[in-house]
């Protein structure tokens, strides 16, 4: 019986600790955590979260030209992939895929019929394409569509 009293005092003892001065019961924790979901995430990437705004860095120029060259009637279509959004760090219009063995020109084209002239770049794995690209052919930055490719 002693025995069973010695091993039941630590935890008599935590058990009001969370009523002392300077200590947050866990029922405060999780509520802090539900006021303040937005500065952790803010401070998780780099202190302030940044728009597709902020990383496409083409001018209106660039969009205009990418999306009104004239599509090359002598192209080589390499074939139809899903893509994925690529690095959005990385400037400019490209697709970086498994069907292109050597960086040239190209142009993308989505189911609906819209083309966007891009840099066609190797790659292993899912195909990928700029954020630029997603956004002059209006591609929601989440989904998944297949396009065309065609090189030049």
């Amino acid at each position: 019986m002693e025995m069973r009293i010695i091993y039941l005092l630590p935890l008599i003892a935590v058990a009001g600790c969370s009523h002392l001065p300077g200590l947050k019961s866990r029922t405060d924790a999780a509520q802090a955590t539900d006021t303040a979901p937005v500065a952790a995430s803010s401070s998780a990437i780099g202190g302030a979260a940044r728009s597709a705004d902020s990383y496409d860095l083409t001018s209106a120029a660039e969009r205009e030209r990418a999306l009104n060259t004239p599509v090359d009637s002598g192209a080589k279509e390499l074939g139809s992939v899903v893509i994925t959004l690529g690095n959005a760090a990385e400037p400019g219009f490209w697709l970086r895929s498994s069907l292109v063995k050597q960086t040239s020109k190209g142009r993308v084209e989505t189911a609906d019929g819209q083309t966007v002239a891009v840099d066609l770049l190797p790659g292993v794995g899912s195909a990928q394409l700029s954020l630029a690209g997603y956004r002059a052919l209006g591609l929601s930055l989440t989904s998944l569509p297949q396009v065309t490719i065609y090189q030049n």
